[in-house]
């Protein structure tokens, strides 16, 4: 059953208010400049906003958000080449009140990040958010096991490329 239009707008503005911020980091991830950039988030609401009606409520808001947004962008980077690096992203993502110094290192990690496979990526995002590994295996489709051998992986591969 459809919710009624007004509900349904409200509903649909409290989700991206309270998870915009997640919403354009894992959009940044993906995005190889300002009009990726654009386009994805723009893609994800629209997800959103589809399948509002399909949203059973059987996990978090933000689970099913991340899902979306991951599902969207995994989906939009099988259609374009692989890009290296988010040099036109890079000032945009200086929107909050972080010193220059923490801002340059977020630079790094996230060029670092951006070298991992997909599946990986997500992984790490997910676990910079603190989501509990048995959500993040709900969010992904695998066991809680699953996710932690991954995620080790994903990890020691960062610390290599990091200290090369």
């Amino acid at each position: 059953m459809k919710m009624a239009e007004a509900e349904r707008r409200t509903d649909f503005e409290k989700y991206v208010s309270e998870n915009g911020r997640l919403i354009n980091k894992i959009c940044y991830m993906y995005a190889s400049c300002m009009d990726d950039f654009n386009d994805l988030r723009q893609e994800v609401l629209l997800n959103i906003w589809q399948g509002m009606d399909a949203f059973e409520a059987r996990s978090k808001v933000s689970t099913w958000i991340y899902r979306v947004c991951l599902n969207t962008c995994i989906t939009y980077s099988n259609k374009e080449k692989k890009h290296h690096g988010h040099d036109e992203l890079g000032e945009n993502l200086y929107c909050y009140d972080d010193t220059q110094e923490h801002f340059r290192q977020l630079q790094e990690m996230y060029k670092l990040i951006d070298q991992l496979n997909r599946l990986e990526k997500a992984l790490v995002l997910m676990w910079l958010d603190e989501i509990p590994y048995d959500e993040i295996g709900r969010i992904m489709g695998i066991s809680r096991n699953n996710v932690a051998s991954k995620l080790r992986r994903a990890k020691e591969k960062l610390s290599k490329m990091a200290n090369s």
